[in-house]
């Protein structure tokens, strides 16, 4: 089936299988890697991205049904500078291996837009290998002050 994504500020269009998950036609389709497959089933949240603002688990979201805009991490920065959330994690040394940083900062830019009052809990669903979450709850932190100050 023929689809339409709109993907980062650019429309894509794609052939695909009714069942190509959003994660799959994103890193294997339009190459790109940000979103990562980590579990494959909606636990670790290493695959989040936005759509229509929201995050989504884009390995449990099927490309078909996507009916928004999508942002990648890769869509968060300009070539001028990094996101305030990206910048954060950078500044608090909120990622070690990196492999689940991408999925941690699109949960974290809608924590801080959201105003969260319980980060911890509204993260839970994002898992770090290395255990970095003393960290990542301060670039989160670090981040909604910065969105206060602009």
């Amino acid at each position: 089936m023929d689809i339409s994504l709109e993907v980062n500020g650019r429309t894509e269009q794609l052939g695909v299988e009714p069942g190509v998950t959003l994660l799959d036609a994103l890193r294997e389709r339009l190459g790109i890697t940000g979103p990562k497959k980590g579990c494959d089933r909606g636990q670790c949240g290493a695959c989040t991205v936005h759509v229509d603002g929201k995050p989504v688990l884009s390995c449990l979201t099927l490309a078909a049904a996507v009916r928004g805009p999508v942002t990648t991490v890769e869509g968060l920065s300009t070539e001028d500078e990094l996101h305030p959330v990206q910048q954060a994690f950078v500044d608090q040394d909120a990622l070690q291996c990196g492999f689940c940083t991408s999925g941690q900062v699109m949960s974290a830019v809608a924590a801080v837009r959201d105003d969260v009052s319980d980060v911890r809990e509204f993260m839970s669903g994002n898992l770090c290998r290395c255990s970095a979450y003393p960290n990542i709850v301060r670039a989160v932190e670090q981040a909604r002050q910065a969105d206060a100050t602009v």
